[in-house]
C-alpha cells in the first residue's frame, strides 16, 4: 500500500521510521550495517519492496512476518517488538465499508412496481426459443453425465459400506481412519542452530522457563544450542543442541490455572497468537487465554480441556508458518 490516506497513514509512517531505525542501528559491536540488497535476500523479498518499507516519507505496509523477521536479522532492541507487531496490525486493519446498495434501496435503472405500464397488452412478451439440435444434444449430455454420477455414488456407497463392516469386524475403524491424519498424527518440528522466529522464540521461551538465561530474540544462535546442550544433558539426553521429539517432550511445560510458569504461558500465548487465534501475550493464563486454548483445541479437533498438553503443544508446533533457517 503505498502513499497511505484515511484512518491508518499514521500507523504506516510510523512503522516504516521504526524499521528503518532497525536498520540505521543495526551497525554495532563490530558488525556492518546490511545493505539494503543482501537484506531483501534474507527476507526473500526484492530490494524495491524492503525499500518502501523503509521509507517513511512513501510507505508501504510490512507484512507481520516480514516485521519479526527484521527484528531478528537486525538484532532490533526486544522492547520494540511489541509496538512494531501492533503498529503493524493496525496499519493493516481495514475499515468497514457501507454497501452500494442497500437491501432496501431500489437499483437506479429498475422499473418500481407502482410504476409498471398501465396497459398490460402494451407489454411485448418474447416469445420461448425452439429447441435445436444442438440444444438436444446437450440435454443428452447432461442426462448421460448425471446417469454417470449416479453410477460413480453408487460404486463410492459400496465401497464405504464394505469399509465399515471390515471395520465392524476387526478392521480399523473410521474414527482411527480420521485420526491418522489429525493433529495427534502431527510430528514434533526438529528445531536447530541457524532457524529463526516461531521455532527459535518457542524453544528460547521454554528454556527460560526451566530456568536457563536465553535471550528470546527468535535466533537460534550459538548461546541457545549451548542453553539446548545443557537442558539435554540435566534430562539424561543426547546433547546435540538439536530440539527434537525427546527434547520437545521434556521441554514443554503442562500449562493450567494451577501450573503457570510465566515464561511457559508467554510460548503458549505467541503459538496461539501464532496459529490465528488471537491471544494477548502477557505471560498471564488469564480467563482469556483459556478461551482462546478451547478455540485452539476446538478447532484442531483436540479434548477441549482448557490445558496445554503435550498434544496441544504438538498441535500449536505443527500449526505455525513456514519454517525459516539461515
Amino acid at each position: 500500500m503505498t502513499g497511505p490516506t484515511g484512518p491508518d497513514r499514521e500507523a504506516v509512517r510510523a512503522l516504516a521510521e521504526l524499521l528503518r531505525k532497525w536498520w540505521e542501528l543495526s551497525a554495532r559491536e563490530g558488525r556492518p550495517k546490511p545493505t539494503q540488497q543482501s537484506l531483501a535476500g534474507r527476507l526473500g523479498i526484492d530490494q524495491t519492496t524492503l525499500s518502501r518499507y523503509l521509507n517513511p516519507r512513501h510507505p508501504s505496509t510490512a507484512p507481520l512476518r516480514t516485521v519479526e523477521l527484521l527484528h531478528t536479522v537486525l538484532r532490533a532492541p526486544a522492547a520494540d517488538l511489541p509496538r512494531a507487531r501492533a503498529l503493524a496490525k493496525e496499519a493493516t486493519a481495514v475499515p468497514a465499508r457501507k454497501s452500494p446498495h442497500p437491501a432496501d434501496a431500489t437499483p437506479a435503472d429498475a422499473t418500481p412496481a407502482d410504476e409498471a405500464p398501465a396497459d398490460a397488452a402494451a407489454v411485448v412478451v418474447a416469445p420461448a426459443p425452439r429447441r435445436t439440435a444442438t440444444t438436444r444434444t446437450a440435454s443428452l449430455r447432461t442426462a448421460l453425465a448425471f446417469l454417470a454420477v449416479l453410477t460413480l455414488g453408487g460404486g463410492i456407497g459400496l465401497g464405504w459400506s464394505a469399509f465399515a463392516h471390515r471395520a465392524g469386524q476387526g478392521g480399523p475403524s473410521v474414527a482411527a481412519a480420521a485420526a491418522s491424519t489429525g493433529p495427534a498424527a502431527s510430528r514434533w518440528p526438529l528445531a536447530r542452530k541457524g532457524d529463526l522466529l516461531w521455532k527459535a522464540r518457542t524453544v528460547q521461551y521454554l528454556l527460560q522457563a526451566h530456568g536457563h538465561a536465553v535471550e528470546a530474540d527468535g535466533d537460534f544462535g550459538a548461546a541457545t544450542a549451548a542453553a539446548v546442550k545443557t537442558f539435554q544433558a540435566a534430562h539424561g539426553l543426547l546433547a546435540d543442541g538439536k530440539v527434537g521429539a525427546q527434547t520437545w517432550s521434556h521441554l514443554i511445560i503442562r500449562i493450567d490455572s494451577h501450573n503457570d510458569p510465566k515464561q511457559a504461558v508467554v510460548a503458549l500465548q505467541y503459538l496461539l497468537n501464532n496459529a490465528g487465534t488471537a491471544t494477548d501475550i502477557t505471560g498471564i493464563f488469564t480467563p482469556s487465554t483459556t478461551r482462546s486454548l478451547d478455540t485452539f483445541q476446538r478447532a484442531r479437533a483436540l479434548p477441549v480441556t482448557g490445558v496445554a498438553d503435550p498434544a496441544t503443544w504438538r498441535a500449536l508446533l505443527a500449526s505455525q508458518g513456514p519454517a525459516i533457517h539461515r
